[in-house]
């Protein structure tokens, strides 16, 4: 059984990869903890407790509040992207589950103290929460499994600006403390998103034909990003950053061509402010920190996603 603790800031696709994992029968999801980034955060707090209440784990899996601002940075939500609501403007009735009255920092210090070597973290947020976990208790880091990340863009142009990924460019001062951490972290970059993680035209008739609660849960909640992409690139698609992340922590052979690299962030303002550099060569020479995903199977994380979108 895999332990998650899952940190989002909860938009339509982070709540598309939430259903993943709450709907997966080899997955546990202890906890899902929320960090500012797309939308205003009490509207990220709610997306997360009606998700998991959508998924029928209202009274088993706790919800946390964390932090409101990056350490550092300050930084603007996208609405635009996800709609007002960040659920594609469905506008869901109010959960009736509560959050829990503990900071999601405390949350995730104490349970990786409870269970050491049992959890594994998936980061679909930018990573304030998880930093600052790691500064108040510095022991953490030996005890942490495993940490999958969506984040960076590596050798492919950034969705935020020409260089850098949205949840690195939101708060690189936290992105530079996780990555120096010395925890084991595999990241899905923003490139792995556009080349394996994008669903076509026929993968959207093909979720419409299915009729479920899941999947038309999925298209609604997609349906601002849909349109978004259709804008500003001219592809007719749904892009899949956290659930392709979510599908390779639940199935790793999902990931078809992974290496450890050493990869940095620059978290100084300026043009190249959250820009992720692999250092493809060992040009730095310095120890790998980052298992680098670098091809993934499509055709296995559709199935995976598919699945659970046809399923109950």
């Amino acid at each position: 059984m895999l332990h998650l603790i899952i940190d989002t800031d909860t938009a339509g696709d982070d709540a598309a990869a939430l259903l993943l994992a709450l709907k997966s029968q080899d997955v546990k999801v202890d906890a899902v903890t929320v960090n500012c980034g797309n939308v205003s955060f009490d509207q990220e707090v709610e997306n997360a407790l009606y998700t998991v209440e959508f998924a029928g784990k209202g009274n088993q899996v706790p919800v946390y509040a964390g932090c409101r601002t990056p350490i550092l940075k300050n930084w603007t939500t996208v609405e635009e992207v996800h709609g007002k609501d960040g659920m594609g403007n469905a506008n869901f009735p109010k959960a009736s589950k509560a959050v829990e009255n503990v900071h999601a920092i405390d949350a995730i210090v104490g349970m990786i103290n409870d269970n050491p070597g049992e959890m594994t973290i998936v980061e679909l947020a930018p990573m304030t929460n998880l930093a600052l976990a790691i500064r108040k208790d510095p022991s953490i880091v030996k005890k942490i499994k495993h940490i999958y990340f969506m984040g960076g863009t590596h050798n492919y142009p950034g969705n935020v600006t020409p260089s850098a990924e949205f949840n690195t460019w939101v708060d690189p001062d936290a992105a530079s403390i996780v990555l120096g951490s010395g925890i084991p972290l595999t990241m899905v970059g923003w490139d792995i998103t556009m080349k394996y993680g994008l669903l076509g035209k026929d993968d959207i008739d093909q979720i419409r034909l299915m009729g479920t609660a899941n999947s038309k849960f999925f298209l609604q909640i997609s349906s601002a990003e849909k349109a978004y992409l259709q804008k500003s690139t001219g592809l007719e698609g749904i892009t899949c950053p956290d659930s392709i992340t979510m599908a390779i922590a639940i199935d790793g052979s999902i990931a078809t061509r992974t290496i450890p690299r050493y990869v940095m962030v620059d978290n100084r303002d300026g043009p190249f402010r959250g820009a992720i550099s692999v250092d493809d060569y060992n040009i730095m020479l310095k120890d790998a920190n980052v298992n680098v995903v670098y091809e993934a199977d499509t055709a296995k994380f559709k199935k995976l996603l598919f699945d659970t979108l046809n399923g109950s």
